[in-house]
């Protein structure tokens, strides 16, 4: 059995789960992005959707894809290396435009949490792809499980962030409903939906 295919025999399982994983909650991403954009305070946003939305279908398919690759019968691990260094490369470009584009939002403000979850924790996990491709190259073992680290980061990314569009969708959608007297929201309803109108302004 040639060397490749033994090293990655052992990670068939992790794979197999992760890309399962992957490719049912890119899946479920689509029903979440119609339900954004039925939504006509956040159909006036393109720029959040590219910011927040877009990416985190994103991240779920570059888990998808990194299952994949790994799970197929290579006869040496210089090929996928060099694929997963290159794709991990132009994602941190990706994130990094991303971070710029978060920086220059005018209707909303992108909050700590925003960062972490949005710029920071993608960009370390595709400097682990980065890395993990190179790590192919000398140190097998390490770089398999720097991917296995980045898969697995990254699909908790897209866990998190399809969760925060579907609350504040939520949030909005109850910040607009009357009081319980009839009369329409109540003061605290209004200052719930101003806030919530800001947030979604954002189109997380």
């Amino acid at each position: 059995m040639p060397e490749a295919a033994s090293s990655l025999t052992a990670w068939s399982n992790f794979y197999v789960m992760t890309g399962s994983s992957a490719a049912a909650l890119t899946g479920l991403m689509f029903v979440v992005i119609t339900i954004v954009t039925g939504e006509d305070r956040l159909r006036r946003s393109q720029d959040g959707i590219s910011i927040f939305s877009t990416p985190t279908v994103w991240h779920f398919c570059a888990a998808l894809l990194i299952s994949a690759m790994l799970s197929a019968p290579w006869h040496t691990l210089a090929i996928p290396g060099v694929l997963l260094a290159c794709g991990g490369l132009f994602a941190l470009g990706y994130v990094s435009r991303l971070a710029y584009l978060t920086s220059r939002l005018r209707n909303y403000s992108a909050d700590v949490e925003d960062w972490v979850w949005y710029v920071v924790l993608p960009f370390a996990a595709y400097g682990a792809v980065l890395a993990g491709g190179i790590g192919l190259f000398t140190a097998t073992m390490n770089g398999l499980f720097a991917l296995a680290a980045a898969v697995v980061l990254l699909m908790f990314i897209g866990i998190h962030n399809a969760w925060d569009v579907v609350t504040f969708i939520a949030t909005g959608r109850a910040a607009a409903l009357p009081s319980s007297d009839g009369e329409g929201p109540s003061s605290d309803d209004s200052a719930n939906a101003q806030t919530s109108e800001r947030g979604m302004s954002g189109s997380k």
